[in-house]
């Protein structure tokens, strides 16, 4: 997003209907391209891109997201594009307030993850839900390979970051380089499955065990290497172009260019 952030008072906190809104526009694009995210992919997406060393314009990061404006699919036809400009316009102002409310709460410090002003990814505890589900219910998942915790949040972080590598090779500085390769690699940790015998509730105090405690502790720690990741790049600033300014070289008969007053082939031109 090539945004500025908005003043503390102007920003409207997320509400569930919010959510649900994002969610049904993604149901429904997805009848036309399947292959349209689930919107917590769209989330780690959305706050790789507010992390990011550049601001990504939506021309840019749009098509890679969602394909719009990217020709049909070979094999199938489908191509992604929006119901109407009001399903767009609904999209891109409630990606803008998502967008804002992730780089205000990155841009405040907090000592703690319980504090109310940090910053939560939008993720879902799926072997939760289904573990809570009647077992004739849960039945119809046996056999499906259910995400981790967290772990589609964490691929959608990561398939911005492998869209624009360039904007996220490690900065000169030793130790901020070493800051941005080990939140990096905090964020790929999620990206794996959780294989440990599940012990804790992601969602709740009482509900079915789905998710490890060491998955939980890289939990933690993926937010923590987000703040990090904005931190660092909010200091370096954006990569600067080198620029070249070529002068042609002078003739073997010219005066030399270092002021000797000899001629250059007799001079500097000297092989």
């Amino acid at each position: 997003m090539n945004t500025t952030p908005h003043d503390d008072a102007a920003l409207a906190p997320m509400q569930l209907d919010d959510f649900d809104q994002l969610d049904a526009i993604l149901d429904e694009l997805r009848t036309r391209y399947e292959q349209t995210p689930q919107w917590e992919f769209c989330d780690g997406f959305l706050t790789a891109l507010v992390c990011c060393r550049r601001a990504i314009p939506e021309a840019e990061w749009l098509p890679v997201l969602l394909s719009m404006g990217e020709a049909p699919d070979e094999e199938t036809g489908e191509q992604a594009s929006w119901a109407d400009a009001a399903q767009q316009a609904t999209f891109m102002r409630l990606w803008q307030q998502r967008s804002d409310e992730v780089r205000q709460a990155l841009d405040i410090e907090v000592e703690s993850l319980e504090d109310d002003r940090a910053f939560t990814p939008e993720v879902l505890d799926v072997r939760g839900n289904i573990a809570a589900l009647p077992e004739d219910e849960r039945r119809q998942f046996d056999g499906d390979d259910l995400p981790s915790f967290a772990q589609v949040w964490a691929l959608g972080f990561m398939f911005a970051v492998e869209n624009w590598p360039e904007e996220w090779q490690p900065p000169r500085d030793r130790e901020m380089a070493e800051v941005v390769d080990g939140a990096l690699g905090d964020i790929v940790v999620l990206t794996e499955d959780d294989e440990e015998e599940p012990t804790l509730s992601a969602s709740s105090e009482d509900g079915p065990p789905s998710v490890s405690q060491s998955r939980l502790d890289a939990y933690a720690l993926g937010i923590w290497a987000v703040y990090d990741l904005r931190a660092v790049w909010k200091r370096v600033g954006p990569r600067v172009a080198t620029v070249r300014h070529e002068q042609p070289l002078p003739g073997r008969n010219d005066p030399c260019s270092c002021g000797s007053g000899k001629k250059f082939k007799k001079c500097c031109g000297v092989t």
